[in-house]
């Protein structure tokens, strides 16, 4: 197998030959995208807001999920939709940047930029909270910098490497959720359930009548929940090329087959991380002793409310063994989401907007790209680690910067095929209907976003507008590139 990709970025305008810069191993299958793109979810990611979207739906928990799993499929499809035609590393940066022009590819990639290397610190913090608990004597911020030292070290021995020790998580990840959900089902059986079994579907009742404005404002909560799945997409350039389609001729059927994969394993993720989200609030819904209208008021209940239900329908043991799953997985979390933002590092450094160094690769890895990524998360993973607040403040600004860029991105299948006509006869559903109702839904969920959130996205988006400017200027004038 070659250890260069065949697949040349697309230049500024989105056409032709690559600008120049490193090149990837092609080495992924669809497993591996399936296993980076779980680990980045994590199975289990309801746990900590289980309570919280409990007492905002009014116990419709499971509901929510449900319509936030359709709510993402308008993303995802997007996606499918783009890595067919720009199969490249940097996801919306290159959709965009193909789609739309120069200008907002390069505002997707800064905004996606900036949930790219938040994410893995949120995360490798809560591994190292975790792992303190567990031993209280070796400082929370100790952890969370080994954490992120050994994860970094898998990234930067290879992509396929780093997906079979992920593998390995994912399965133990998997493993427990299967041991509650059983658990559970026997408990239920056993004693009953303490709600009424349509409840994490209708509402509980305790609050009211069914209220869908209830339901539809955790959900603006719940798709956070998903995000993750996208970042597969980073490694368009890394898949193999094995299969039916690389048997065609003249080498289209080769990178359409590669693609094709891809395409699958957003779509495939983001329906598999449905069915297990639904199921276990579902079933934790029913195990719950507190109401809905209860947990609403006693904020300080709901972030435990998923481990409380545990421990009174199973027991403590299943508590343990849940926490342990999450402080493992979360530091696996942080090693999809550290690759993601290397590859977009790496697209953006090949296009020559950001630094060209980020664009060297050694054997086929992105390394210093990934080693950048990684400075940045270990500065604000082990200074949230510090302090007590540090967690509050990292989750107040995750997430606005990857919803921005999804709004670029649902804009740029329409750009792509029904302005610019570049994908052969338009499909006004496909290309139109599905994007733009995806776009509004973003728009909502932006909305619904905490205050911080939105000024310190509204922020870096100035920042990233003022390099914009700054970089056109430098190119020969002031017309923004």
């Amino acid at each position: 197998m070659s250890a260069h990709t065949t697949n040349a970025p697309l230049p500024p305008d989105g056409e032709g030959p690559p600008a120049g810069g490193g090149q990837l191993r092609r080495n992924l299958g669809f497993r591996d995208l399936v296993v980076y793109g779980l680990l980045f979810i994590a199975p289990m990611a309801p746990v900590g807001v289980f309570g919280t979207l409990d007492a905002k739906s009014h116990g419709a928990v499971a509901l929510v999920y449900v319509i936030a799993t359709i709510a993402m499929a308008f993303t995802a499809f997007s996606y499918a939709q783009m890595v067919k035609v720009v199969p490249q590393a940097g996801s919306v940066f290159a959709y965009a940047r193909a789609g739309l022009g120069n200008g907002p590819g390069f505002i997707a990639g800064w905004m996606a930029m900036l949930d790219y290397l938040l994410i893995p610190a949120v995360a490798y913090l809560f591994s190292g909270i975790a792992m303190h608990e567990l031993v209280p004597s070796v400082s929370r911020w100790v952890w969370t910098a080994i954490a992120v030292a050994l994860t970094t070290a898998l990234n930067l021995w290879g992509v396929r490497p780093a997906a079979r020790v992920g593998f390995a998580v994912l399965a133990l990840e998997i493993v427990v959720l299967l041991v509650f959900v059983v658990s559970a089902v026997v408990v239920l059986a056993r004693d009953g359930a303490e709600r009424g079994w349509l409840s994490p579907l209708t509402g509980d009742g305790t609050q009211g009548a069914f209220a869908l404005s209830a339901v539809v404002g955790a959900v603006s909560v719940a798709v956070l929940s998903y995000l993750g799945f996208d970042a597969i997409a980073s490694f368009a350039e890394e898949v193999n090329q094995e299969g039916r389609g690389a048997l065609r001729k003249g080498g289209g059927g080769r990178r359409a087959d590669g693609s094709a994969k891809v395409a699958r394993a957003v779509l495939f993720c983001l329906a598999l991380t449905g069915v297990l989200f639904v199921l276990q609030t579902y079933l934790v819904a029913l195990m719950t002793p507190m109401s809905s209208a209860d947990l609403a008021a006693r904020p300080g209940d709901q972030g435990s409310a998923f481990y409380t239900a545990v421990d009174s329908g199973v027991g403590d043991w299943l508590h343990d063994l849940v926490a342990v799953s999450k402080a493992i997985g979360a530091a696996f979390a942080a090693l999809a989401g550290q690759a993601a933002a290397g590859r977009l590092l790496f697209a953006m450094g090949r296009d020559r907007r950001l630094p060209r160094l980020l664009a060297r690769t050694e054997s086929g890895t992105p390394r210093v790209a990934l080693l950048c990524a990684a400075v940045v998360t270990l500065v604000a993973a082990v200074w949230a680690a510090r302090r007590d607040d540090g967690m509050d403040h990292l989750v107040s600004v995750v997430d606005i910067g990857a919803l921005t860029a999804f709004f670029l991105l649902h804009a740029s299948v329409v750009g792509w095929f029904a302005v610019r006509r570049r994908g052969g006869e338009v499909s006004w559903w496909r290309h139109v209907l599905v994007p733009v109702l995806g776009a509004a839904i973003v728009v909502a969920v932006i909305v619904e976003a905490s205050g911080s959130a939105q000024v310190v996205g509204a922020v870096w988006l100035g920042v990233g507008l003022v390099v914009l400017v700054a970089q056109g200027m430098r190119r020969g004038g002031p017309r923004v590139p």
